[in-house]
């Protein structure tokens, strides 16, 4: 990348040499400048800080997290804990406080809604948690037990032991999709929207649908998968990412084909509980350790306990805002990802420090401009 130097750096009115500049120093003058201005890839030394009830967490069992901006959702064992200053202090919420169950499987929030996916109902709170209401078969669930939930708009996704049940009017009513609508399996534990396509992780293979749930094609290992029993997925774009109990499966192709990631790969486990990805960054939960690929899959780094996770067997994991979060069995660990060089910005200059390669550029410059109107100075 070329980079305009600005402000003097001292004249030089000594005669230009009528030669052309070395092509070894300005190929090293280009990669120096290439290199410098290369952001930093996610720090191999990830160091995590772990929360639990000693910080104020509900239970150190957290099973699901989601997180925007300074708010933290962690959907524990005990109850919805709940940090709006990036977990320096938590409010926890339960049966007392109106959810359906003390006992979470998944958490998300946008704006002051919150869905929170336990195993006696779907509680919703749209006042950032101070009064909640519950949604069971009564309302029109497929089964009370809910293992995850999602939500854009007034559409409301949850996954549960008898199906897959869609609200597309906050709630009001509901329709279940089964296997006699064409999924997989009436076991969801997982599942993802995105405009008219619907992903549910089932425990018979991956359900995506393209047109809002009117018809459904299904994925199993016989399509590439690591194994049927899906536990969590994650789409963005044309790629797909399946967390099964033999691996990551990924799809760039809309589910056409399929790569399966397993310990070979860098995994901590072929238990994968949960996956998500942001570019080419991919968080995937296993059962030892959160496994971190910043290169779309090609290599894996897994972080544990010796790395500040409160638990090897991680639940859930979530990105946001340069935060990683792991729902671990021992607490909710967050790391912050690290990026010293911000992109564009050049380092310093290597091999003839920036004050030369400044004054080299001048004049390289200077010959250009005489080159091309046959001057002999400039």
């Amino acid at each position: 990348m070329h980079q305009t130097p600005r402000g003097s750096v001292g004249l030089n009115l000594s005669p230009i040499p009528q030669h052309p500049p070395s092509t070894a120093l300005v190929a090293t003058a280009a990669s120096a400048l290439s290199l410098a201005a290369t952001p930093a890839a996610l720090a191999n030394g990830l160091t995590f800080t772990n929360y639990t009830t000693a910080q104020g967490l509900a239970n150190n069992t957290v099973r699901g997290v989601y997180a925007s901006g300074s708010n933290i959702y962690a959907a524990t064992g005990a109850g919805l804990s709940i940090s709006t200053n990036n977990g320096t202090s938590w409010s926890s919420y339960t049966t007392g406080n109106g959810l359906a169950n003390n006992n979470l499987q998944g958490v998300y929030a946008s704006g002051s809604s919150i869905y929170a996916a336990t195993i006696d109902g779907l509680s919703i709170s749209t006042n950032n948690g101070t009064s909640w209401s519950s949604y069971t078969t009564g309302n029109g669930l497929a089964n009370n037990n809910v293992q995850g939930v999602y939500a854009s708009g007034s559409s409301i996704y949850a996954a549960t032991e008898g199906g897959l049940s869609i609200s597309t009017n906050n709630g009001t009513s509901w329709t279940n999709y089964t296997t006699a609508q064409g999924l997989a399996d009436n076991t969801v534990r997982g599942v993802y929207a995105s405009g008219s396509n619907i992903y549910a992780a089932t425990t018979s293979g991956l359900s995506i649908s393209t047109n809002t749930g009117t018809s459904w094609s299904n994925y199993t290992t016989g399509d590439g998968l690591g194994d049927d029993v899906v536990r969590g997925v994650y789409a963005s774009g044309s790629s797909i990412y399946a967390a099964t109990l033999g691996g990551l499966s990924i799809s760039t192709n809309g589910g056409s084909s399929w790569s399966n990631y397993t310990t070979g790969d860098g995994l901590g486990d072929d238990f994968v509980r949960g996956v998500y990805a942001s570019g080419s960054s991919i968080y995937a939960a296993t059962s030892g350790g959160l496994s971190i690929s910043t290169d779309g899959g090609t290599s894996f780094t897994n972080y544990t306990t010796t790395s500040g996770l409160g638990s090897d067997l991680v639940r859930g994991v979530y990105a946001d805002g340069g935060n990683i979060y792991a729902a671990t069995t021992g607490g909710l660990s967050i790391a912050q990802q690290s990026d010293p060089t911000p992109s564009g910005v050049p380092g310093p200059l290597p091999l003839f420090g920036a004050a030369s390669a400044f004054g080299f550029s001048r004049k390289l410059r200077r010959r250009l401009r005489a080159a091309a109107t046959g001057s002999t100075c400039c």
